[in-house]
């Protein structure tokens, strides 16, 4: 049965768009008529429109409107503009100024910004550049050694006791099992007779 007068509906002037009058830009219908610059109602096609949102634009109006500002953006290669579009009817929002936060409760991101983390075996700060993570606090690449044998470290072959870190060998000879049976070797059992 036909769907009288159901069709899809122009997203301009919301009345429905027949085939025969119909152009589509992503996944809306317009009727031709309809299918102009916001701004400066200039009739566009698939190679001339910019779209924001609902909103459909020439792409000088759309630059205009959303795109960057300040020196060397322009019309062309070497041009400066201080036209903001104020003579078609775009109004431009000023950004809010910045305020710094006044809450006591800040996340430990927050905290963090103001100064850097230190290394927990040098005391020195600790830079993205030269952080590496391990038993939850923040190392130098040359500081994450096991304290007793200097042995190099990766997050996954540490063990860390009493905010110290060692290599996992290290640290079974120094505080794993003690007793007989115990440190002779993969499951080794020494008896003397």
């Amino acid at each position: 049965m036909p769907n009288w007068g159901g069709g899809k509906k122009c997203g301009v002037c919301q009345k429905t768009v027949y085939f025969a009058e119909e152009v589509q830009c992503e996944g809306n219908s317009f009727h031709k008529s309809c299918f102009l610059c916001m701004v400066c109602k200039k009739n566009l096609d698939s190679t001339t429109v910019a779209v924001h949102g609902e909103e459909i634009y020439c792409k000088s109006c759309y630059g205009k409107k959303y795109g960057p500002k300040g020196y060397g953006y322009g019309q062309g290669a070497g041009t400066l503009s201080t036209d903001k579009g104020e003579s078609l009817g775009i109004k431009h929002e000023e950004a809010p100024g910045h305020r710094p936060t006044t809450n006591p409760n800040a996340s430990k991101f927050a905290q963090k910004i103001g100064g850097s983390e230190h290394c927990p075996r040098c005391s020195q700060a600790v830079y993205a550049a030269e952080k590496v993570i391990g038993a939850g606090k923040s190392w130098h690449k040359a500081c994450f050694r096991c304290a007793k044998c200097g042995k190099g470290l990766e997050s996954t072959t540490l063990a860390d006791k009493d905010g110290e870190i060692y290599c996992k060998g290290c640290y079974a000879k120094n505080f794993g099992p003690k007793g007989f049976g115990f440190g002779q070797g993969a499951g080794a059992l020494v008896h003397s007779e």
